[in-house]
């Protein structure tokens, strides 16, 4: 597995995974991209301080984006999201591996004092993997988003300098470079 920067020829594979409803049920927003709206999207991240964005490899093969924002955040606190939209390709390895790496460079490398998410109440599995990899409830909103019509309730999960250093020695996983 390994992370590279996003250029242009990888927009028709993030395009076609954002807008892909196995991805977009648990995200905030069901887009319709376009080619001409993801290159202004490129350009955008590539000239933002504030955010990072990655295209995922798994065997060479692009699978998925993970992303951290809030780079600029003067108390250290970042967000982060990813998805794999590869749907082969997904595994609970890589899922894991993407997480901790991520603990491992936000804290090690960018020195940053905790990293949060939110995730869609209804997503178990994830809210589950995250628990797994050490993060704790923050906050639980009952019809925090509402999209196309429908009220869903959010869960927003926290991974601390703190907490990442005591525990993770006890993880196994294996380490991808950002």
């Amino acid at each position: 597995m390994t992370l590279r920067g996003i250029r242009e020829d990888d927009l028709e594979d993030i395009m076609r995974w954002r807008m892909d409803e196995d991805i977009t049920r648990y995200m905030n927003t069901n887009p319709k991209l376009t080619p001409e709206g993801q290159r202004a999207w490129l350009a955008g991240i590539r000239g933002n301080t504030d955010v990072r964005y990655w295209l995922i490899e798994i065997d060479g093969q692009p699978a998925g984006v993970i992303n951290l924002t809030g780079l600029d955040n003067p108390e250290g606190n970042l967000g982060w999201a990813y998805y794999v939209g590869e749907k082969r390709l997904r595994s609970i390895r890589t899922a894991l591996s993407l997480e901790m790496s991520l603990y491992d460079y936000t804290f090690d490398v960018l020195k940053k004092k905790a990293v949060y998410g939110d995730i869609f109440s209804l997503n178990k599995g994830v809210i589950q993997l995250h628990k797994l990899c050490g993060c704790e409830i923050v906050e639980e909103r009952k019809r925090h988003v509402c999209k196309e019509g429908i009220w869903y309730d959010v869960t927003f999960m926290r991974m601390t300098a703190r907490t990442w250093f005591a525990i993770r020695d006890s993880k196994k996983y294996e380490k991808i470079q950002f």
